[in-house]
């Protein structure tokens, strides 16, 4: 049986200081980051001729590996493709903080887990190497050949210098675009707080803090429940999603719910995946709306929860301690919003209520002097007037007074 070749690929010295040169252009010319991880994929894969290139990076709580750049496009895959620390050979390698070099059979190895979704995982040649910034890892770069492939130890150690001189670029990246994030968190807390001193609507004001909150934490869907007046069941109040069906759900009681919990304990929930959470009640709708992780937080006033704000994101997503505080901000605002709203509402319908029984007062006085009523005689008709016709009876009143305003003109 013939034996298979394997291939060893050999860098020269001119071709070395001609990478690193590449690389310290990219590291001081953008701040954003998937430029910066696509063209380190780039390179990588001029490199080494390889047939695939992987850039995993931990997320903000380092309990998951995220894929965040490929050579090969896998446009639904990035960010949703991750790995436990210590999961799999790139989960291996970010928590050991060493390389693996697997020449032939890589999807043999006892550590490999395979995806459906990334074919690559067919390949023989394996090599994963940590990028690291300290002495911890921050993500990993992995590099396959579909055919046996033999890494040398000095392509090893070129990815590895590359992977620490672009460690100090993904650090200060992400701290680019958390600035950002705070500066667009910062605009919309200030578009929750014009909202709760606006002379709109309940329901409007609520719909408009669906839609910046969704913006501001770049989510499929906000919604806002509230409770009913026996504190029983939380009805949607809010939201910014365009689909019917959401937007009927029904009525969720307090009791043996997810959102009720939430309600009861007057603390955040974190659900990384509401389509595999057994006490999600809409886990149909979940699946249907592709909704997957959600992050539910109590809106508090004067120590009493009076509902709930809730996100989702289309991709498993671990929500931040950032992103629970800020989602807790707007939380507790929209709490004021609503008590000030229904506070002027209230003092609407009483200024209303006011009105009326003046338009009232003056009408029966009209009838008493017109057909020498009695006052209860003279309520009791513009009443039945008001049954009959279904009408209020500051319409009645009008006419009333109307009338009488013609008659007396006409004299």
């Amino acid at each position: 049986m013939p034996t298979t070749k394997t291939k060893k690929l050999n860098i020269s010295s001119a071709k070395e200081l001609e990478i690193l040169r590449k690389i310290v252009e990219i590291t001081n010319s953008s701040l954003d980051l998937q430029p910066i991880l696509k063209e380190i994929v780039h390179i990588v894969n001029d490199m080494t001729k390889a047939d695939s290139v992987f850039i995993y990076l931990f997320d903000e709580k380092r309990k998951h590996l995220v894929l965040m750049a490929s050579k090969i496009p896998h446009k639904k895959e990035l960010g949703s493709v991750n790995l436990k620390a210590g999961e799999g050979i790139t989960g291996w390698v970010a928590k050991e903080n060493q390389p693996v070099a697997i020449t032939k059979n890589a999807y043999k190895d006892s550590r490999f887990i395979h995806f459906d979704v990334l074919p690559e995982d067919k390949y023989e040649a394996f090599l994963s190497i940590p990028i690291v910034r300290g002495d911890k890892a921050i993500g990993v770069v992995n590099v396959q050949h579909k055919k046996t492939h033999e890494y040398s130890k000095g392509t090893m150690n070129l990815i590895s210098l590359i992977a620490k001189q672009i460690s100090g670029a993904i650090v200060n990246a992400r701290l680019y675009e958390e600035t950002k994030q705070k500066a667009l968190q910062f605009d919309s807390l200030v578009k929750v707080s014009e909202s709760i001193t606006s002379e709109k609507y309940l329901d409007e004001i609520l719909d408009l803090i669906a839609v910046v909150t969704a913006e501001m934490l770049h989510s499929k869907i906000c919604s806002i429940r509230l409770l009913d007046k026996k504190g029983k069941e939380l009805i949607i109040k809010g939201t910014q999603s365009l689909s019917q069906e959401y937007k009927n759900k029904p009525n969720l009681k307090v009791a043996g719910s997810l959102m009720g919990e939430v309600i009861k304990r007057r603390e955040p929930l974190a659900v990384y995946d509401v389509q595999k959470e057994k006490k999600y009640n809409f886990r149909e709708l979940a699946i249907q709306e592709n909704l997957t992780s959600m992050l539910a937080v109590p809106m508090i006033i004067k120590d009493k929860a009076i509902g709930i704000i809730n996100v989702y994101t289309k991709e498993p997503h671990e929500f931040s301690n950032e992103e629970i505080n800020v989602l807790q901000m707007v939380a507790n605002q929209s709490a004021v919003a609503i008590e000030h709203t229904q506070w002027m509402e209230a003092a609407l319908k009483a200024k209303e209520a006011l009105e009326t029984r003046k338009l009232v007062e003056r009408a029966k006085g009209v009838l008493m002097r017109m057909n020498s009523l009695s006052e209860e005689s003279a309520h009791r008709l513009i009443h039945k007037k008001s049954m009959d016709s279904c009408r209020s009876m500051k319409e009645i009143a009008e006419s009333i007074l109307l009338m009488d305003e013609f008659q007396q003109t006409g004299k």
